[in-house]
């Protein structure tokens, strides 16, 4: 991606000046975890709305413990499903177990010009700002509708807004647009990649581990697939192809996870790798599967000469595709003007995924654009600059002059 926009480019900031820091604070209390229910902070922020008159509804789970919420704000002709802008966010958050936080997570404080505390860059701060502009949109009346999109289990796979897109699409809404507020500096980004999640198990054969030659080692042979899928990604590393307007401008292939083995004394039967290709429009994903592929294969003849029902198995776990939104597109510009930047030339590009995709994929022109930088998105002590939180604020407000009647 392009360099980030500097901040400086705004006033320096105090928490006093924030309008939205009182809903960043509410929003920020709810210990919105993706294992956990989300109803909490999708009641408060229902009843927050309805309360404005604003109708919403909502679509579940299958356990009936999570929930997304889509709000609709009518244009001033009452218009309320066609042309519409969606401001689209995530209400969960990723968990703080194990993390050396210096604060409580789910209290926002702000010290010096950051605020800290677990989801303030990804990414409720977005979500809270949106809300804040509610009664002034409602106020100033509505050129076209905005509707406002609020999901869970994003974190674990975008899995909520899949519902919510399939009920926005049966209810007959056509939106014009998408704003989804993920964290990206407050730079315009119109693509991201796509990302293929794989689980690979190796069965191999359990033997004394004194007597290795009449076992097949699950692990070891989990290990030499793990080690081609490096030198998979050190190629594409190498020699791309590029596109260099990427935060990472190759395709990246990734092992996050590998389980297997019981005890030292015991060659392992089975071991699983969770791993994930994240590509761009240059790789096919299938096609680096294939190879991927091919290596196991390659390994099988020597397990089964040992023993015959040995094997290897993948299974694709998820799919998010990428997306990407023509810069000189209304979504775009509209996004440009309100940014700040009034330019395609700051149009980035980041290898993260999001909803984004999901949208696009509905026929619904998206941007990503938001406070914060994915760098300090899931990590302990996570902070936003003030400085950002206001941009988006100044966002929000000169999207307010381009849709508004008055």
């Amino acid at each position: 991606m392009n360099a980030p926009l500097p901040t400086s480019v705004l006033p320096p900031v105090q928490a006093a000046d924030l309008a939205a820091l009182p809903l960043i604070e509410k929003w920020i209390s709810f210990a919105s975890v993706s294992r956990d229910s989300n109803l909490p902070i999708i009641e408060w922020t229902q009843n927050w709305l309805e309360a404005l008159g604003v109708e919403c509804s909502r679509t579940y789970d299958d356990s009936g413990k999570k929930a997304n919420l889509w709000a609709t704000l009518p244009a001033e002709n009452g218009e309320t499903k066609i042309g519409g802008l969606v401001l689209s966010g995530h209400t969960d958050v990723v968990p703080v177990d194990g993390q050396p936080w210096e604060t409580d997570p789910f209290v926002a404080q702000i010290v010096g010009d950051r605020m800290y505390g677990r989801g303030v860059t990804d990414m409720k701060s977005y979500g809270a700002t949106a809300l804040m502009m509610v009664p002034e949109l409602l106020k100033r009346k509505l050129k076209r509708p905005v509707h406002l999109a609020f999901s869970y289990d994003e974190e674990v796979g975008c899995i909520g807004v899949r519902r919510m897109i399939a009920d926005m699409v049966k209810s007959g809404y056509q939106p014009a647009g998408c704003i989804v507020g993920e964290p990206t500096g407050m730079q315009v980004v119109v693509a991201h990649k796509g990302k293929h999640a794989y689980k690979t198990s190796v069965r191999g054969f359990e033997a004394h581990s004194s007597l290795t030659p009449q076992g097949v080692n699950a692990v070891e042979i989990a290990c030499e697939f793990v080690a081609n899928l490096k030198s998979m990604h050190q190629k594409l590393a190498k020699e791309g192809p590029f596109d260099p307007i990427y935060d990472v401008p190759h395709t990246t292939i990734h092992t996050g996870v590998i389980h297997g083995g019981t005890a030292l004394n015991i060659i392992p039967r089975d071991c699983d790798v969770t791993w994930e290709i994240r590509h761009h429009h240059m790789n096919s994903p299938e096609d680096l599967f294939t190879e991927a592929k091919a290596f196991a294969d390659s390994l099988l003849p020597a397990m089964r000469a040992v023993a015959a029902d040995t094997g290897i198995t993948h299974h694709l776990n998820s799919v998010l595709p990428g997306f990407a939104t023509d810069a000189d597109s209304e979504i775009a510009k509209l996004c440009f003007t309100c940014a700040g930047t009034d330019s395609n030339s700051a149009a980035g590009k980041v290898s993260f995924g999001t909803e984004a995709a999901l949208f696009h994929q509905a026929g619904v022109p998206t941007i990503v654009c938001g406070p914060g930088h994915i760098a300090q998105a899931h990590q302990p002590n996570e902070w936003v600059e003030l400085a950002q939180l206001a941009w988006c604020e100044r966002f929000m407000r000169r999207l307010a002059d381009q849709i508004c009647v008055n």
